[in-house]
């Protein structure tokens, strides 16, 4: 098994553990590694907020800059709640590399959060482990869908 494999696992167990505990929210599970060593982890919270990202992105502090997340659902490019959304974050901590299992349909979202990530000159790469990660939003009811 790969690196990202691994990684991208590890991002799948930890949002399996809050299905059907993040309201209308999906849950998604992130993993932040600096140089082969996990330096942040993070799953959507009870209820929906917060988002792992911030999480994991907090836990990362400034090992995040240069730093590669995996994500198991695409970060939102807006928040109904106006806070700063997760692919700005991941821009404003310096994360250099974004996996993404599964892209979200969500109006928060729907290619937003990876469009800003690449215009930020982030990498971002989508479908690693994809068939399995989408099992956890069978539920999930994107926003504006």
């Amino acid at each position: 098994m790969s690196p990202d494999e691994t990684h991208m696992r590890r991002a799948i167990a930890l949002a399996e553990t809050h299905v059907g505990r993040t309201g209308e929210n999906p849950s998604v599970g992130c993993v932040i590694v600096q140089d082969g060593q996990v330096v942040g982890e993070g799953v959507t919270g009870e209820g929906g907020r917060p988002h792992a990202e911030e999480l994991a992105l907090a836990q990362a502090g400034e090992a995040a800059r240069g730093a590669t997340a995996y994500v198991t659902l695409e970060p939102c490019g807006a928040r109904s709640s106006g806070a700063a959304a997760c692919s700005t974050r991941l821009v404003s901590a310096g994360v250099a590399r974004v996996v993404v299992a599964c892209e979200d349909p969500s109006v928060f979202a729907a290619g937003q959060g990876a469009e800003r990530l690449r215009a930020a000159g982030v990498a971002v790469e989508t479908g690693l482990l994809a068939d399995e990660a989408r099992r956890l939003y069978a539920a999930y009811r994107p926003a504006g869908t």
